[in-house]
Protein backbone atom coordinates (compact mmCIF):
# COMPACT_ATOMS: atom_id res chain seq x y z
CA UNK A 1 0.00 0.00 0.00
CA UNK A 2 1.40 3.40 -0.97
CA UNK A 3 1.92 5.58 2.11
CA UNK A 4 3.90 8.46 0.61
CA UNK A 5 2.00 11.67 -0.08
CA UNK A 6 4.44 12.61 -2.83
CA UNK A 7 4.48 10.91 -6.21
CA UNK A 8 7.95 10.42 -7.68
CA UNK A 9 8.16 11.26 -11.37
CA UNK A 10 10.88 8.62 -11.88
CA UNK A 11 8.55 5.88 -10.65
CA UNK A 12 5.82 7.01 -13.05
CA UNK A 13 8.27 6.98 -15.96
CA UNK A 14 9.45 3.48 -15.04
CA UNK A 15 5.88 2.25 -15.28
CA UNK A 16 4.80 4.17 -18.38
CA UNK A 17 7.91 4.55 -20.55
CA UNK A 18 6.98 1.71 -22.91
CA UNK A 19 3.48 3.12 -23.33
CA UNK A 20 4.88 6.62 -23.85
CA UNK A 21 7.23 5.37 -26.56
CA UNK A 22 4.41 3.56 -28.33
CA UNK A 23 2.19 6.66 -28.11
CA UNK A 24 4.89 8.90 -29.61
CA UNK A 25 5.49 6.46 -32.46
CA UNK A 26 1.74 6.21 -33.10
CA UNK A 27 1.34 9.99 -33.11
CA UNK A 28 4.35 10.40 -35.39
CA UNK A 29 3.02 7.83 -37.83
CA UNK A 30 -0.46 9.43 -37.78
CA UNK A 31 1.08 12.85 -38.48
CA UNK A 32 3.18 11.49 -41.36
CA UNK A 33 0.26 9.69 -42.98
CA UNK A 34 -2.07 12.67 -42.66
CA UNK A 35 0.50 15.23 -43.79
CA UNK A 36 1.86 13.36 -46.81
CA UNK A 37 -0.82 10.89 -47.91
CA UNK A 38 -4.40 11.76 -47.04
CA UNK A 39 -4.45 15.45 -46.14
CA UNK A 40 -5.55 16.50 -49.61
CA UNK A 41 -8.39 13.97 -49.73
CA UNK A 42 -9.87 13.76 -46.21
CA UNK A 43 -10.56 16.38 -43.54
CA UNK A 44 -11.44 14.91 -40.16
CA UNK A 45 -14.51 16.51 -38.50
CA UNK A 46 -13.82 17.82 -34.99
CA UNK A 47 -16.86 16.07 -33.56
CA UNK A 48 -15.38 12.57 -34.04
CA UNK A 49 -12.44 12.84 -31.59
CA UNK A 50 -14.64 14.92 -29.26
CA UNK A 51 -17.31 12.24 -28.98
CA UNK A 52 -14.76 9.43 -28.70
CA UNK A 53 -12.84 11.28 -25.99
CA UNK A 54 -16.01 11.81 -23.95
CA UNK A 55 -17.06 8.16 -24.27
CA UNK A 56 -13.55 7.00 -23.40
CA UNK A 57 -13.48 9.13 -20.25
CA UNK A 58 -16.70 7.50 -19.02
CA UNK A 59 -15.37 4.05 -19.91
CA UNK A 60 -12.11 4.52 -18.00
CA UNK A 61 -14.00 6.05 -15.08
CA UNK A 62 -16.23 2.98 -14.85
CA UNK A 63 -13.21 0.65 -14.92
CA UNK A 64 -11.44 2.59 -12.20
CA UNK A 65 -14.53 2.67 -9.99
CA UNK A 66 -14.85 -1.11 -10.20
CA UNK A 67 -11.15 -1.54 -9.50
CA UNK A 68 -11.28 0.68 -6.43
CA UNK A 69 -14.34 -1.19 -5.15
CA UNK A 70 -12.35 -4.44 -5.28
CA UNK A 71 -9.40 -2.83 -3.50
CA UNK A 72 -11.52 -1.23 -0.78
CA UNK A 73 -13.51 -4.40 -0.17
CA UNK A 74 -10.25 -6.33 0.29
CA UNK A 75 -9.03 -3.72 2.76
CA UNK A 76 -12.25 -3.91 4.76
CA UNK A 77 -12.05 -7.70 4.88
CA UNK A 78 -8.58 -7.62 6.38
CA UNK A 79 -9.64 -4.87 8.74
CA UNK A 80 -12.31 -7.25 10.04
CA UNK A 81 -9.66 -9.94 10.43
CA UNK A 82 -7.61 -7.60 12.62
CA UNK A 83 -10.55 -6.95 14.96
CA UNK A 84 -11.75 -10.55 15.05
CA UNK A 85 -8.22 -11.85 15.68
CA UNK A 86 -7.92 -9.74 18.79
CA UNK A 87 -11.39 -10.85 19.88
CA UNK A 88 -10.35 -14.48 19.36
CA UNK A 89 -7.29 -14.07 21.59
CA UNK A 90 -9.33 -12.37 24.30
CA UNK A 91 -11.96 -15.09 24.11
CA UNK A 92 -9.33 -17.83 24.37
CA UNK A 93 -7.61 -16.13 27.30
CA UNK A 94 -10.71 -15.26 29.32
CA UNK A 95 -13.46 -17.66 28.18
CA UNK A 96 -11.45 -20.79 28.88
CA UNK A 97 -11.37 -21.04 32.68
CA UNK A 98 -8.85 -22.86 34.82
CA UNK A 99 -9.78 -26.48 35.43
CA UNK A 100 -8.80 -29.07 37.99
CA UNK A 101 -8.55 -31.72 35.27
CA UNK A 102 -4.85 -32.73 35.26
CA UNK A 103 -5.07 -33.72 31.59
CA UNK A 104 -5.43 -30.05 30.64
CA UNK A 105 -2.68 -27.46 30.80
CA UNK A 106 -4.77 -24.34 30.25
CA UNK A 107 -1.82 -22.09 29.54
CA UNK A 108 -0.51 -24.48 26.91
CA UNK A 109 -4.02 -24.85 25.46
CA UNK A 110 -4.49 -21.09 25.18
CA UNK A 111 -1.08 -20.69 23.61
CA UNK A 112 -1.84 -23.42 21.08
CA UNK A 113 -5.15 -21.87 20.05
CA UNK A 114 -3.63 -18.41 19.59
CA UNK A 115 -0.56 -19.74 17.76
CA UNK A 116 -2.75 -21.79 15.47
CA UNK A 117 -4.67 -18.66 14.52
CA UNK A 118 -1.43 -16.87 13.63
CA UNK A 119 -0.59 -19.88 11.45
CA UNK A 120 -3.99 -19.49 9.76
CA UNK A 121 -3.24 -15.86 8.90
CA UNK A 122 0.15 -16.66 7.43
CA UNK A 123 -1.26 -19.54 5.40
CA UNK A 124 -4.08 -17.34 4.09
CA UNK A 125 -1.66 -14.55 3.20
CA UNK A 126 0.61 -16.98 1.35
CA UNK A 127 -2.33 -18.35 -0.63
CA UNK A 128 -3.65 -14.91 -1.60
CA UNK A 129 -0.21 -13.78 -2.78
CA UNK A 130 0.56 -17.10 -4.48
CA UNK A 131 3.82 -17.55 -2.58
CA UNK A 132 5.37 -20.58 -0.91
CA UNK A 133 5.67 -19.07 2.56
CA UNK A 134 6.21 -21.73 5.23
CA UNK A 135 6.00 -19.33 8.20
CA UNK A 136 2.73 -20.88 9.31
CA UNK A 137 4.53 -24.11 10.22
CA UNK A 138 6.43 -22.58 13.14
CA UNK A 139 3.13 -21.86 14.89
CA UNK A 140 1.80 -25.41 14.54
CA UNK A 141 2.74 -28.59 16.32
CA UNK A 142 4.49 -31.21 14.23
CA UNK A 143 1.52 -33.57 13.92
CA UNK A 144 -0.69 -30.61 12.96
CA UNK A 145 1.71 -29.62 10.18
CA UNK A 146 1.43 -33.10 8.71
CA UNK A 147 -2.37 -33.09 8.91
CA UNK A 148 -2.66 -29.62 7.40
CA UNK A 149 -0.25 -30.37 4.54
CA UNK A 150 -2.44 -33.26 3.40
CA UNK A 151 -5.05 -30.76 2.24
CA UNK A 152 -4.79 -28.35 -0.67
CA UNK A 153 -6.43 -25.49 1.25
CA UNK A 154 -4.02 -25.03 4.16
CA UNK A 155 -5.79 -22.13 5.87
CA UNK A 156 -9.12 -23.94 5.79
CA UNK A 157 -7.45 -27.04 7.27
CA UNK A 158 -6.10 -24.92 10.12
CA UNK A 159 -9.57 -23.55 10.86
CA UNK A 160 -10.82 -27.12 10.89
CA UNK A 161 -8.25 -27.95 13.59
CA UNK A 162 -9.46 -24.98 15.63
CA UNK A 163 -13.07 -26.06 15.32
CA UNK A 164 -12.28 -29.62 16.37
CA UNK A 165 -10.43 -28.44 19.45
CA UNK A 166 -13.09 -26.11 20.79
CA UNK A 167 -15.71 -28.78 20.04
CA UNK A 168 -13.73 -31.22 22.14
CA UNK A 169 -13.40 -28.65 24.93
CA UNK A 170 -17.18 -28.25 24.97
CA UNK A 171 -17.81 -31.99 24.97
CA UNK A 172 -15.50 -32.41 27.96
CA UNK A 173 -17.13 -29.46 29.80
CA UNK A 174 -13.97 -27.39 29.85
CA UNK A 175 -16.02 -24.56 28.36
CA UNK A 176 -19.77 -24.07 28.69
CA UNK A 177 -22.31 -23.64 25.91
CA UNK A 178 -22.12 -19.84 25.84
CA UNK A 179 -18.33 -19.84 25.62
CA UNK A 180 -18.42 -22.45 22.87
CA UNK A 181 -20.94 -20.44 20.84
CA UNK A 182 -18.89 -17.25 21.12
CA UNK A 183 -15.63 -18.92 20.10
CA UNK A 184 -17.30 -20.81 17.28
CA UNK A 185 -18.97 -17.63 16.04
CA UNK A 186 -15.55 -16.00 15.79
CA UNK A 187 -14.31 -18.97 13.73
CA UNK A 188 -17.31 -18.51 11.42
CA UNK A 189 -16.30 -14.88 10.89
CA UNK A 190 -12.76 -16.01 10.06
CA UNK A 191 -14.23 -18.40 7.51
CA UNK A 192 -16.35 -15.60 6.01
CA UNK A 193 -13.32 -13.34 5.62
CA UNK A 194 -11.36 -16.22 4.12
CA UNK A 195 -14.09 -16.90 1.57
CA UNK A 196 -14.48 -13.23 0.64
CA UNK A 197 -10.73 -12.90 0.12
CA UNK A 198 -10.65 -16.01 -2.07
CA UNK A 199 -13.58 -14.69 -4.09
CA UNK A 200 -11.73 -11.47 -4.89
CA UNK A 201 -8.52 -13.32 -5.71
CA UNK A 202 -10.20 -15.89 -7.96
CA UNK A 203 -12.58 -13.53 -9.77
CA UNK A 204 -10.81 -12.26 -12.87
CA UNK A 205 -11.81 -8.80 -14.06
CA UNK A 206 -13.07 -9.21 -17.66
CA UNK A 207 -10.08 -8.94 -20.01
CA UNK A 208 -12.27 -7.31 -22.65
CA UNK A 209 -12.28 -4.15 -20.55
CA UNK A 210 -8.47 -3.96 -20.65
CA UNK A 211 -8.22 -4.75 -24.35
CA UNK A 212 -10.88 -2.37 -25.62
CA UNK A 213 -9.85 0.43 -23.27
CA UNK A 214 -6.30 0.35 -24.63
CA UNK A 215 -7.57 0.01 -28.19
CA UNK A 216 -9.91 2.98 -27.81
CA UNK A 217 -7.14 5.09 -26.27
CA UNK A 218 -4.86 4.44 -29.25
CA UNK A 219 -7.66 5.16 -31.74
CA UNK A 220 -8.48 8.37 -29.90
CA UNK A 221 -4.82 9.46 -29.82
CA UNK A 222 -4.45 8.84 -33.55
CA UNK A 223 -7.64 10.73 -34.36
CA UNK A 224 -6.75 13.71 -32.18
CA UNK A 225 -3.29 13.83 -33.77
CA UNK A 226 -4.75 13.73 -37.27
CA UNK A 227 -7.24 16.47 -36.45
CA UNK A 228 -4.64 18.74 -34.81
CA UNK A 229 -2.24 18.26 -37.73
CA UNK A 230 -4.61 20.38 -39.79
CA UNK A 231 -4.09 23.38 -37.47
CA UNK A 232 -0.78 23.09 -35.56
CA UNK A 233 1.27 20.84 -37.80
CA UNK A 234 4.04 18.75 -36.22
CA UNK A 235 3.15 20.00 -32.73
CA UNK A 236 0.19 17.62 -32.97
CA UNK A 237 2.62 14.76 -32.17
CA UNK A 238 3.42 16.28 -28.77
CA UNK A 239 -0.21 17.16 -28.10
CA UNK A 240 -1.39 13.68 -29.07
CA UNK A 241 1.19 12.08 -26.78
CA UNK A 242 0.22 14.36 -23.88
CA UNK A 243 -3.49 13.56 -24.18
CA UNK A 244 -2.74 9.86 -24.60
CA UNK A 245 -0.45 9.95 -21.54
CA UNK A 246 -3.27 11.35 -19.40
CA UNK A 247 -5.78 8.71 -20.52
CA UNK A 248 -3.30 5.83 -20.40
CA UNK A 249 -1.95 6.74 -16.95
CA UNK A 250 -5.47 7.04 -15.58
CA UNK A 251 -6.22 3.60 -16.97
CA UNK A 252 -3.03 2.14 -15.44
CA UNK A 253 -4.00 3.52 -12.03
CA UNK A 254 -7.18 1.45 -12.19
CA UNK A 255 -5.27 -1.64 -13.32
CA UNK A 256 -2.94 -1.36 -10.34
CA UNK A 257 -5.94 -1.74 -7.99
CA UNK A 258 -7.62 -4.68 -9.72
CA UNK A 259 -5.64 -7.36 -7.84
CA UNK A 260 -5.41 -6.00 -4.28
CA UNK A 261 -3.69 -9.08 -2.85
CA UNK A 262 -0.75 -9.05 -5.26
CA UNK A 263 2.67 -8.19 -3.87
CA UNK A 264 2.85 -4.76 -5.49
CA UNK A 265 3.17 -1.25 -3.99
CA UNK A 266 -0.51 -0.46 -4.57
CA UNK A 267 -1.75 -3.76 -3.08
CA UNK A 268 -3.17 -4.40 0.37
CA UNK A 269 -0.29 -4.57 2.93
CA UNK A 270 -0.93 -8.18 3.93
CA UNK A 271 2.55 -8.63 5.40
CA UNK A 272 2.17 -5.56 7.59
CA UNK A 273 -1.35 -6.47 8.72
CA UNK A 274 -0.41 -10.07 9.47
CA UNK A 275 2.68 -9.00 11.41
CA UNK A 276 0.64 -6.47 13.39
CA UNK A 277 -1.85 -9.17 14.41
CA UNK A 278 1.02 -11.52 15.25
CA UNK A 279 2.64 -8.92 17.52
CA UNK A 280 -0.64 -8.07 19.26
CA UNK A 281 -1.54 -11.69 19.94
CA UNK A 282 1.92 -12.69 21.17
CA UNK A 283 1.94 -9.71 23.52
CA UNK A 284 -1.47 -10.74 24.85
CA UNK A 285 0.03 -14.16 25.60
CA UNK A 286 2.87 -12.48 27.46
CA UNK A 287 5.57 -13.95 25.26
CA UNK A 288 9.02 -12.40 25.15
CA UNK A 289 10.14 -13.10 21.58
CA UNK A 290 8.14 -10.53 19.63
CA UNK A 291 8.97 -9.90 15.95
CA UNK A 292 9.65 -6.41 14.65
CA UNK A 293 6.93 -4.56 12.69
CA UNK A 294 7.17 -4.55 8.91
CA UNK A 295 8.94 -1.41 7.76
CA UNK A 296 8.02 0.72 4.71
CA UNK A 297 10.13 0.43 1.58
CA UNK A 298 11.95 3.75 1.01
CA UNK A 299 9.17 5.43 3.00
CA UNK A 300 7.00 5.06 -0.11
CA UNK A 301 4.94 1.91 0.35
CA UNK A 302 4.47 -0.99 2.71
CA UNK A 303 3.82 -4.58 1.68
Amino acid sequence: MIISRNIQLLRILKITWKTDLFLILSCGLAYFIDEHLVKEYIELPAIIPSLLGTALAFFIGFNNNQAYDRWWEARKIWGELVNDSRSWARGVLYYIPQTQDPTYNIKALQRRLVHRHIAFLYALKSNLRRTDDQTYQKYLEQDEVQNVNRQSNLHNAILEQQSKEIGKLHEENVINGFQFVELNHTLVRFCDCMGKSERIKNTVFPTTYHFFTRLFIWVFVILITVYCTQTIGAWSILLGWLIGFVFQTTHLIGLSLLNPFDSIPSGIPLSQITRTIEINLLQMLGEQQIPEPVQPVNNEYIM
